[in-house]
């Protein structure tokens, strides 16, 4: 699932390039509907930015997924050991504190 995401974070720059550039050639190209490369064009922009919304919309599930897991993980955590919750918690605070002090 981690490789998924990985490769997935590193094909969405190609694949926003890819949007980018064929959006580029319609707007550059005629305009005129009958002319077959605009048509051309036309759709396969559309494939693209189809394509990438679902990438998009997959791995914005993943990661809410995710986050909802390590939340939910953590709360259990701090309910079975709520003492190394709260040395964990002044632990961080204090770790913050001091870091934002030296600014």
């Amino acid at each position: 699932m981690v490789k998924e995401t990985e490769s997935f974070d590193s094909n969405l720059g190609g694949d926003a390039a890819l949007l980018t550039e064929t959006l580029e050639e319609v707007l550059k190209s005629s305009g005129d509907p009958t002319d077959q490369k605009y048509i051309e064009l036309k759709n396969k922009a559309k494939r693209v930015l189809e394509d990438v919304r679902c990438r998009v919309s997959r791995a914005s599930d993943s990661y809410y997924y995710r986050a909802k897991n390590a939340a939910y993980r953590a709360d259990n955590y701090v309910h079975e050991k709520p003492w190394y919750g709260i040395v964990i918690g002044v632990a961080s605070g204090l770790i913050l504190g001091l870091l934002l002090k030296r600014r």
